[in-house]
């Protein structure tokens, strides 16, 4: 049990320290390590269809105004992380510019780091 709750802090220290602060400030350098370079994203985004790739996730963020910049609302929120050996689901909400996402993301423990290795996105009402 103690594992679990030093890996979920852990896990807890990538999403804040790392994750939401790398979104919020349109960091590709904080967002990049954390991240396995095979990762895939999906999902829907205002109920069109949403595929990426890493290279293409971060380079969207890259080119876009970081929520820091434009000023509006921006909050990361961890609902709940379980952890099973050396994986692990997070479930966190988004909110965004215009958009609210309920997000899942996989990890997968590699040389004792905490890696994101799937993103799952949804933008849901609030």
């Amino acid at each position: 049990m103690e594992t679990n709750q030093q890996d979920s802090s852990a896990i807890t220290q990538v999403l804040e320290n790392y994750y939401f602060k790398g979104i919020y400030e349109g960091n590709i350098n904080t967002l990049k390590p954390i991240y396995h370079p095979g990762t895939l994203l999906f999902g829907d985004v205002k109920g069109q269809p949403y595929a990426k790739t890493l290279d293409e996730y971060l380079d969207g963020v890259a080119h876009r105004q970081s929520p820091k910049d434009s000023g509006k609302p921006f909050k990361g929120t961890i609902i709940s992380i379980n952890v099973v050996n050396s994986i692990a689901l997070a479930m966190v909400h988004v909110k965004m510019y215009d958009f609210n996402y309920d997000e899942f993301l996989s990890f997968h423990k590699i040389d004792n780091r905490w890696l994101i290795v799937n993103k799952m996105i949804s933008d849901v009402a609030e």
